[in-house]
């Protein structure tokens, strides 16, 4: 394993590079610790050429967002005969989208909260506010609304009035062109990562997360002290096993590969609700899978070498 060179694929240009920067240098230096060669690569024009003249035993994506989770990187990499660690380029599309990835785990048979996907278009071609009027009769107060697509929660407020609701919908729109809106789930708010085993995968401990705000938007997630988190998290036993098993479920049946992170919430009755799922987790000093792999007892470096092994042995 000392002899691999890895490249760390960070940066890009999406709404969360300055995320995946800071994702991408603490992958490096856990990398670096287990004794692999580690280089860092930027998501830019001069990807190809790297990839032609200094080509990696393995890449590691740690792009957020935009071409870094919805399968293009993916897709150059598997047109270049690159091993990479991370889910394919046509199963990151699926994920990527979230009604998407909703609506596959719902036939499954997998709690999910109601939801309707609006694009900007009808709200203009239709008026707003019949548009919003209809929205809040089918699904009620309160609403958890986000852009169909994305990360790091950019876009995404609860609505619990519906006066609230047009700014509301502006500021999600401005991070996409459609917007999700679904029931909000009042109760435990935790993530839960997968990882991909010699044995298949297997979710490490749940994270919980407690904002101070009572939202786990953009802020609360990237600023040091707006929330507490628990790794694991403070459920009982029943439903710690039901959050892992919806995780390596929703990592199965989206058919993601060596690493991902399912959001989901534990509501009052104790049904377990998929909320959305990440295929390149964050590994900022507050991001969630860092958390969980310190609350299982494993390394960050270790677990990641690992994944690299895999990749170059596919």
């Amino acid at each position: 394993m000392a002899d691999r060179m890895v490249a760390v694929l960070s940066g890009g240009l999406s709404h969360e590079r300055e995320v995946s920067i800071r994702s991408g240098r603490r992958l490096s230096a856990a990398l670096r610790s287990v004794g692999l060669t580690v280089e860092e690569w930027d998501a830019d024009a001069s990807l190809l050429n790297r990839l032609r003249s200094n080509r990696p035993d393995a890449v590691v994506v740690a792009l957020h967002g935009g071409e870094g989770e919805n399968g293009s990187v993916q897709a150059i990499l598997e047109m270049f005969g690159v091993p990479y660690v991370g889910t394919d380029s046509r199963a990151c599309r699926r994920a990527w989208d979230k009604p998407t990835a909703k609506a596959e785990l719902a036939r499954a048979g997998l709690a999910t909260p109601e939801w309707v996907v609006l694009p900007h278009a009808t709200f203009r071609e239709l008026g707003a506010k019949p548009v919003l009027d209809a929205m809040v009769s089918t699904l009620g107060l309160p609403l958890m609304l986000k852009p169909d697509q994305g990360g790091s929660a950019l876009g995404a407020q609860v609505v619990r009035d519906a006066a609230e609701l047009p700014p509301a919908m502006v500021g999600c729109l401005a991070y996409g062109d459609t917007v999700l809106a679904e029931q909000f789930i009042s109760g435990v708010e935790v993530a839960v990562a997968v990882v991909d085993g010699p044995e298949g995968p297997y979710a490490l401990p749940a994270v919980e997360i407690v904002p101070e705000t009572g939202v786990y938007d953009y802020t609360a997630r990237y600023t040091a002290g707006l929330t507490d988190f628990h790794a694991p998290a403070r459920l009982d036993a029943a439903s710690a096993k039901a959050v892992g098993e919806l995780a390596v479920a929703a990592h199965r049946l989206l058919g993601l590969r060596d690493v991902s992170r399912t959001d989901a919430v534990v509501a009052e009755d104790g049904t377990v609700h998929f909320l959305e799922v990440n295929v390149s987790p964050g590994l900022t000093e507050t991001s969630l899978l860092p958390m969980a792999v310190e609350a299982a007892g494993q390394s960050l470096g270790e677990i990641y070498a690992g994944l690299v092994e895999r990749a170059v042995a596919r």
